[in-house]
């Protein structure tokens, strides 16, 4: 992480195509930036990209964007937008929250993502990363989201539940830390480790 006090969020979004990671970070390294944080994904051929980047001198956000668009040339293709990031100090306060991950599976329809998104928003619990897919009829969600600690998460479990089957689809809420551990088991099964039974890289 970055020492520099000069933050700012970046996003960027483009057709897909390879270099763009690079053309980006080049742009912001020219600056003398460093980059703090980061997300991307590809999806339905676009590509989008959200960094958090810290310069060694303040900068106007818009000469910041028109850097990393001088870097998608000759298209000049970047759609890009820049804001000054918030010192923690000035971030809300948050009640203490826990890590789940909701995972849902079921014949496409709509109203979906807006029926589980709505059920969450009335409890005041956030979604910080969610993916979602069309494969076929069918349709695969998976979020992952901060519930405080005054909630029942097995009442949680029961509402989703139900509401999947409202919706016919089978829904499951894991802890973070189970979600990960279930999926690293196999992904192991799977796929063998490279280092050998027993050994520890």
């Amino acid at each position: 992480m970055s020492g520099f006090k000069n933050a700012y969020v970046l996003n960027v979004m483009s057709s897909d195509h390879p270099g763009i990671v690079a053309a980006v970070t080049g742009a912001v390294e020219s600056l003398g930036g460093n980059l703090d944080a980061c997300s991307q994904t590809v999806l339905g051929g676009y590509f989008t990209l959200i960094i958090i980047v810290s310069l060694p001198e303040p900068l106007e956000p818009e000469r910041l964007a028109d850097r990393v668009r001088e870097a998608g040339a000759p298209n000049s293709e970047f759609q890009v937008m820049v804001r000054r990031a918030r010192h923690e100090s000035e971030l809300p306060k948050q009640e203490s929250c826990e890590r789940f991950v909701i995972t849902a599976f079921g014949r496409d329809r709509p109203g979906v993502v807006r029926s589980f998104s709505q059920y969450l928003a009335a409890k005041d619990i956030n979604i910080v990363d969610l993916y979602g897919d069309l494969r076929g009829d069918d349709f695969v969600l998976i979020g992952q989201v901060e519930v405080p600690v005054h909630w029942d998460v097995r009442m949680m479990q029961d509402d989703l539940e139900q509401m999947g089957s409202e919706l016919g689809f089978t829904v499951k809420l894991q802890h973070e830390n189970i979600f990960v551990a279930t999926n690293q088991l196999r992904l192991s099964a799977t796929f063998p480790s490279p280092f050998g039974r027993g050994e520890v890289s």
